[in-house]
């Protein structure tokens, strides 16, 4: 499953807690582009990727979690 990530809406979000999240939840991302796509986040864009199926509910959560907003890809 495909996920965009539009927005976070923390007042304060935590970047290295953000890039680790997208780092274990998705597929064939590394940490360091982890960390490039928590920034490209934050400065407001756009951000795809793909979510292992084997934990789709728990990733959304976290992502909840970080007030990241998102829409699912199928």
């Amino acid at each position: 499953m495909y996920v965009n990530l539009l927005s976070c809406t923390a007042q304060k979000p935590d970047k290295r807690a953000i890039a680790k999240c997208i780092a274990e939840i998705s597929v064939n991302v590394s940490e360091s582009l982890a960390y490039e796509f928590t920034e490209i986040l934050l400065e407001g864009d756009v951000v795809d990727f793909e979510i292992n199926d084997k934990n789709t509910g728990s990733a959304l959560r976290a992502l909840r979690k970080l007030d990241i907003d998102y829409e699912i890809i199928e």
